[in-house]
This record gives C-alpha cells, structure tokens and sequence, in this order.
C-alpha cells in the first residue's frame, strides 16, 4: 500500500523529481483567489519551502473563489492559510502578514528562488516587476478577471491596469476560471524547478470560449 502523501505526484513525475520541489523558496505575493488555490496545489504536488505575503483579513465573499472556510472568517488569510497547509501535509509555511512597499520588499522577497505575483491590483504588481527585474530573480505573474486569465513570464509580461474602479471585490470572477489558471500556473513553476531548460510558456486562457493559446 502506497503510504507517501505524494505517491500519484512520485508516479507521474519521478520519486526523486517530486523530493527536489522541497528545497525550491518559492514565494507567492497575495493569498486570493490565485494565491490561496495556488498554495493548496504546491503543497500536496511536494513543495514545503513557501511564504506567502498578504495583510487583508478573510472576509464572507472569499469563501466562493479561495480556499478559506467559513470559521476562517475575520482571520488574517495568511494566518488560515498557515493552519490549513499545516493541517494537510504538515508543514509549516512561512507567512508575512504585511502590505508589500519599497522599504520591505527586500526582506520579504529574500532568497526567492522564484517570485509568484498574484496580487489583484497595478501598483502591487508593478512594484514586484520592478524589483525583480531589478534584481535578476524569477517571477511568474499569474492574474484574471470576469471569464479572462492569463499565466506570463516576466520577460514578457506587461502590467495591466486595475480591473475596475473601486473596491476590486466587486469584479466578476468565475471559481473554474481560477481552477484553469492555477493549474497552469503550477504547471509553469513545476516545469522551471524541475527542467534543466525551463519552457518558460506565457498563456492565457479564456472561459467563454475554452480557448488556450500562446501570450501574444
């Protein structure tokens, strides 16, 4: 009987591939709708190295697109995050409950191995650009909003502007769209650690039309 949490994970791609992904920093910038989906997958694919930066509270209409519950409500998401990866797989994930800026970002994007922005907003996501780019640190920038999502490599990537004026809560957002769009985005980062030459794929995908295609 098979008695590693991640036997069909070893299976498919190498039991000595799946021990790598535990010594790779990743650090994921928001914990959302991406990041919260996004977290839960690396941990149970083999990753255990991950903080995770966030300073919002979990609120009633997270439960539809995040992984947080409804007892986690009022918690730092980062906090429910660390309880739950830790009652999963039983690691303890690092967490910075802290509004990323110029004068932290340093520190909590320290020893990063790869750089995963999935915040929802232009500044935050410019501000993780810039620094990376600065700094010559991997970063995968992974984002959606109504039916449209998009997985793209920093190279290429071009910060959009804000979704919508106002509270970004209120955009529409379908949970399958996420589901697409962290599953590429897990593939992208298992593909960078695990391949001596990483494809580095850009992609967006659009739900409407259940069409994926190269980023253009």
């Amino acid at each position: 009987m098979a008695n590693s949490i991640f036997h069909h994970e070893e299976i498919y791609r190498g039991e000595d591939l799946v021990k790598n992904l535990a010594v790779k920093q990743i650090i994921v910038c928001g914990c959302g709708a991406i990041g919260s989906n996004l977290i839960d997958t690396l941990i149970r694919q083999g990753f255990s190295r991950i903080r995770v930066i966030d300073m919002d509270r979990v609120d009633t209409h997270n439960i539809n697109t995040q992984t947080f519950e409804t007892a986690d409500v009022g918690a730092l998401k980062v906090n429910a995050m660390q309880n739950r990866v830790f009652r999963t797989v039983g690691v303890e994930i690092d967490i910075e409950s802290k509004e990323l800026k110029k004068g932290n970002i340093k520190k909590l994007l320290k020893g990063a191995d790869l750089v995963v922005d999935g915040f929802d907003n232009r500044a935050s996501r410019k501000l993780v650009q810039d620094y990376c780019r600065e700094n010559k640190i991997p970063c995968l920038h992974s984002g959606l909003s109504d039916s449209y999502g998009e997985v793209v490599w920093d190279e290429i990537y071009m910060v959009p502007q804000d979704a919508i004026d106002g509270d970004v809560c209120d955009y529409p957002l379908a949970r399958n769209l996420i589901s697409v769009v962290v599953a590429i985005t897990a593939e992208e980062i298992l593909d960078f650690v695990l391949s001596d030459k990483p494809r580095k794929e850009s992609r967006k995908f659009t739900l409407r039309d259940l069409k994926i295609g190269s980023y253009k």
